[in-house]
């Protein structure tokens, strides 16, 4: 009995290893500083979290300004912010929408994405719903190659920008990475075996008047 529970700690321990360098070796290419990133129509903000006040935490702020600042370079004309709204009162989608609004962001500029549960569902959605075939994704290091690899396989064309931009404690960094192998697995069982639906609705395609161009260049 001792042998099978080593072999199986062994075996799950090489498929998370193995999954999170498949993703990360897949990726990487796509994942730029904001320095050499291409435009493109829209930035997709992934839901971090509210305080209890209801306002973004603090890796959601940070995703939000990286997104803020993608726009005010120039490089994106849309923010779609996607989270989770399965509650009267737990709303990413709105308070990320009043953030961004907050930091001068018109409001015809930044769309809302209420069933953004899972990074898989806010992929999925951003092309299902959005129509968007080409975004900039923006979210924090550890997260963002997976991000990457789900929008790619769902049908969007993607850069990742990092947004790492406040000091997040080592133990906090630790468990979201720890957490973040894990769930690679999930992306890679979600992708290629149970495909799964998330919640959809009428499509919502977000036009662009015109395309985004790099003020740096």
């Amino acid at each position: 009995m001792f042998v099978l529970v080593v072999l199986f700690l062994i075996m799950a321990g090489l498929i998370v290893i193995g999954s999170s360098l498949l993703i990360q070796f897949e990726t990487q290419s796509a994942i730029h500083p904001i320095s050499q990133t291409n435009p493109a129509p829209v930035a997709i903000v992934f839901g971090a979290g509210l305080r209890r006040d209801g306002t973004p935490s603090l890796i959601l702020r940070d995703r939000i300004d990286t997104a803020i600042d993608l726009y005010n370079k120039g490089l994106v004309s849309k923010i779609l912010v996607s989270g989770d709204n399965r509650f009267v009162d737990y709303n990413e989608p709105g308070s990320m929408y009043i953030y961004a609004l907050s930091k001068g962001i018109p409001p015809a500029d930044v769309i809302r994405d209420y069933a953004g549960r899972r990074t898989y569902d806010t992929c999925y959605r951003a092309k299902a719903i959005f129509q968007v075939t080409n975004a900039i994704l923006v979210t924090q290091a550890y997260h963002l190659p997976r991000a990457v690899y789900l929008c790619n396989h769902l049908g969007v064309t993607t850069q990742g920008v990092t947004s790492d931009l406040s000091y997040y404690t080592p133990m906090s960094y630790a468990v979201w990475t720890a957490r973040e192998w894990i769930a690679r697995v999930g992306a890679l069982w979600d992708i290629w075996i149970e495909k799964p639906l998330p919640v959809l609705g009428p499509a919502e395609p977000i036009t662009v008047d015109q395309p985004p161009s790099n003020s740096n260049s």
